[in-house]
């Protein structure tokens, strides 16, 4: 396949449509800033929130189409890598905007990557377990995979959310540490993505019907062994194509959902809820790809393919958000706050133990996905206390 057969083949007129449509809204935001900034009436506000949600979902099916695509042609863990990527190098890039623009932003990667874990987490996993554990039965995760995954988050997650509270001032690491901390997490996740793509890449792959019957005799089941230079031979430029176009496809989403914050913010407010709502509702909606991604593989039964994109887009954003805040934090002489709350530990504490459970097991069942919705359900409880 040529170059340009590729394009005309991806280029349906339903990708197109939401390409104009995503940037389209976005251009029309921009230009509607003025009136935006102004002071809208309830209704009209609520409308226009609406119509972002709208857009947004739209062009979240169409990154999801893409994102199966290049998951037939990649393989895992090669294929969910491009999608979550995408969603996380984009989601980093906009906090460190944000920190780098005017005022004062000390915690906005705690609370952001606070969202995104639980979100991810329990939300997430939740709702794919019960949908894959109710169709599917019981499921067979690659347990050397998920473990590697839950092994990095334990130790990211600490150094992010408990260590600045233990040996930094006032909830901060101080400078030495935090070029310290930043240099090793990016260390580690480099190490991680280097062996997940290359020699361990068979630890991510899904668990083939023949190896599920060896599990009543094998600790641990082989996975297969095809690799992303076998599943991707003869299509090289229509990988190349889709991987574009799902980029083009995610950058609106995320971009409408930044620029939707300040209206949510004053919606809430109108409302009496709560402030910190509204970045658990931008994760969510920043993460819809992703999740609706992950929930349509468990109802086809690819659990492990759940745990690439779950566990994988969590692994990635504490890998990556938290070094981009040290760095501008020294760079810009900005108090940088990671030290979690009380509560906020231990529920993460909870979440990361039920994880473990859940995944370093044999099989996986909807009573896994149960018991996350419900930690999940606790931690909207404790964002309106």
């Amino acid at each position: 396949m040529t170059s340009a057969s590729a394009l005309r083949e991806t280029l349906t007129t339903s990708v197109v449509a939401r390409l104009i449509l995503g940037w389209g809204t976005f251009l029309a935001t921009l230009l509607a800033g003025p009136v935006l900034d102004g002071d809208l009436s309830t209704p009209v506000l609520t409308a226009i929130l609406l119509g972002l949600v709208g857009v947004i979902v739209v062009c979240a099916f169409g990154v999801v189409a893409q994102a199966e695509h290049l998951a037939h042609r990649l393989g895992d863990p090669y294929g969910t890598l491009v999608l979550t990527l995408s969603i996380v190098v984009i989601e980093v890039i906009l906090i460190s905007a944000v920190m780098l623009g005017p005022g004062e932003h000390t915690t906005i990667a705690r609370d952001s990557v606070m969202a995104v874990s639980m979100i991810i987490l329990n939300l997430v996993i939740g709702v794919a377990l019960l949908v894959g554990g109710t169709r599917h039965g019981d499921l067979t995760p690659n347990r050397t995979g998920t473990s590697s995954y839950l092994a990095l988050l334990v130790v990211l997650t600490t150094m992010a959310f408990v260590m600045p509270g233990l040996i930094g001032s006032d909830g901060s690491y101080t400078t030495g540490q935090a070029v310290t901390i930043a240099l090793l997490t990016v260390v580690l996740y480099g190490y991680f993505l280097y062996r997940q793509t290359g020699a361990q890449a068979a630890d991510f792959r899904e668990v083939t019907a023949e190896t599920t019957a060896q599990t009543t005799t094998q600790d641990a089941p082989a996975p297969r062994a095809d690799g992303a230079a076998s599943a991707s031979a003869g299509h090289r430029p229509e990988i190349i194509a889709r991987s574009i176009i799902l980029l083009l496809t995610v950058l609106p989403i995320v971009l409408l959902s930044h620029d939707m914050a300040t209206l949510l913010d004053e919606g809430l407010a109108r409302a009496g809820a709560p402030v910190a709502l509204s970045g658990v509702l931008i994760a969510m909606i920043v993460f819809l790809p992703e999740t609706i991604t992950a929930v349509r593989a468990a109802h086809t039964g690819e659990i492990q393919r759940v745990s690439n994109l779950c566990h994988g887009a969590l692994v990635s954003t504490v890998g990556l958000t938290i070094p981009a805040v040290l760095i501008i934090g020294m760079a810009t002489g900005q108090h940088v706050e990671l030290f979690e709350s009380p509560t906020n530990l231990v529920l993460l504490a909870v979440t990361l133990l039920l994880s473990v459970a859940s995944f370093t097991g044999r099989l996986v069942t909807a009573i896994h996905g149960a018991a996350h919705l419900m930690l999940f359900l606790v931690f909207a409880l404790s964002v309106f206390s």
